[in-house]
């Protein structure tokens, strides 16, 4: 049985937390290769047939590049976040654990993705995984700037209501993904080329 040593509403420093979400970001990106590297090429006996082969591979490569591209992002806005965080309580650790739960899918909804792309639920399974990962990024920031005094020492309101425009911009780019990639598939993921241009739209009526 775990005791509580320590009274629930106290804080402490970041550092623990960024060292055990940086490991489980790295780990899922590792984990994305394996849909690769079990997939049987087949029996070939010239060139021409392994390039063919490799060429029939492309939704593999396809869905192992977009999540690898989207573990990053979603890693690079950790490392921003926390770079204002300063302290943390148990309720940011836990929107930390929730978030990283869904990291951790993600080689899983990527493989069901690639796999049973013929299933809704199939295509279904990287958005919303990587909505719902969003989802509790945004949260977390959201408690972060709620308790800003001790989270967000050096940070003024004005940035921290800029970084979460940036996190509501994510959050409607993944939400609008999760509508339309049932019928176009992974290159709904391009949208999120868009996210840079909402934030600013978002900060224009902010």
């Amino acid at each position: 049985m775990i005791r509580q040593r320590r009274h629930p509403s106290a804080t402490e420093r970041t550092t623990r937390l960024e060292a055990f979400t940086d490991g489980v970001f790295a780990i899922a990106a590792t984990l994305l290769v394996l849909d690769l590297t079990s997939h049987a090429v087949g029996d070939v006996d010239t060139d021409r047939e392994m390039w063919a082969a490799l060429g029939a591979m492309w939704p593999l490569f396809l869905n192992f590049a977009v999540s690898f591209a989207l573990l990053c992002l979603l890693w690079m806005v950790h490392v921003r976040q926390f770079e204002h965080i300063a302290r943390v309580d148990t309720t940011l650790l836990w929107l930390n654990n929730g978030r990283l739960f869904f990291i951790v899918l993600v080689p899983f909804a990527t493989g069901l993705t690639t796999e049973y792309a013929d299933f809704l639920a199939g295509r279904l399974a990287m958005p919303v995984t990587f909505f719902l990962a969003i989802l509790l990024s945004s949260l977390q920031w959201q408690w972060a700037v709620r308790n800003r005094e001790v989270m967000l020492p050096d940070l003024t309101a004005e940035d921290a209501a800029a970084y979460g425009r940036a996190s509501l911009s994510a959050l409607i780019i993944g939400a609008v993904i999760v509508v339309i990639a049932p019928w176009v598939g992974s290159a709904a993921f391009l949208l999120f080329l868009l996210d840079g241009p909402l934030t600013r739209l978002l900060h224009g009526r902010g």
